[in-house]
């Protein structure tokens, strides 16, 4: 597994630093060595940032690919969160400073993150379906999920091991901004809105934001401005909390 840590403007040895776990979509596909806005985005503004191409991921080969075959968010939560672990070994991540977030698979993953791990302090989960027995039927993906699943009357075991976080939202403490587009047919918005109706219904901190007329991807300028300010703001609200200095030395604040 592939993983990349991106330092801080300003970056001092020494100093641990907020640091956010982003997850990408797929999941086959991979993050590569070429610029990214976000993870520059996130840098500038004092953040480090931690990625990684887990088991799913494309770039090494097709068994690779296949491990999380019909076990969605379990060896990939896995790998996800060991990159964060070598962050905080090398001294570079804040353990009591840590966020994740990502789009599409990255934020099903995002979801599954933050059922089996509550150090997050913060969370943005985009265009995400953590109950795939709302899914089957209602996205685009049903040859897929027959062909992985199975049926859901055949195979109910499987669709509630990969829709672990809403089948235990109660194990989510991590403060959660869902975002997604209002015209999404590909993970479709009612998923977005019944992990956001979950933690609403166990108090825990979050906020839902629905793009009008936007697809699986938010294109409208204006909305891609706002997508990256929210991100920034949420993130800032539970992990730079007003006053805070942007990294702490390696003893503590």
């Amino acid at each position: 597994m592939s993983g990349f840590l991106i330092k801080p403007v300003g970056y001092q040895a020494g100093r641990k630093y907020p640091t956010i776990l982003r997850i990408h979509g797929g999941p086959v596909a991979q993050f590569g060595y070429g610029f990214s806005f976000e993870w520059q985005y996130f840098a500038a503004n004092g953040y480090a940032v931690v990625v990684a191409n887990p088991r799913g991921s494309s770039g090494r080969g097709l068994e690779y690919s296949k491990a999380i075959y019909a076990d969605w968010g379990n060896k990939d939560t896995d790998d996800v969160l060991a990159v964060v672990d070598y962050a905080v070994a090398q001294g570079l991540a804040d353990p009591e400073r840590l966020g994740v977030g990502g789009w599409s698979y990255g934020g099903i993953m995002t979801d599954q993150v933050i059922a089996r791990d509550q150090r997050f302090k913060a969370a943005v989960s985009g265009a995400s379906i953590a109950n795939v027995l709302a899914g089957y039927g209602t996205d685009q993906y049903i040859r897929d999920y027959e062909t992985e699943l199975g049926t859901p009357w055949k195979n109910p075991d499987v669709y509630m091991r990969v829709s672990y976080p809403f089948y235990h939202a109660d194990k989510i403490h991590t403060p959660t901004l869902f975002v997604c587009g209002e015209k999404d047919f590909n993970v479709p918005l009612l998923n977005t809105e019944q992990m956001y109706q979950a933690l609403k219904s166990l108090n825990v901190p979050t906020q839902l934001v629905i793009y009008p007329g936007q697809f699986h991807g938010v294109t409208t300028p204006s909305y891609v401005k706002d997508r990256y300010v929210r991100y920034l703001s949420w993130y800032n609200k539970y992990l730079m909390p007003k006053g805070s200095a942007m990294g702490s030395t390696a003893g503590g604040q």
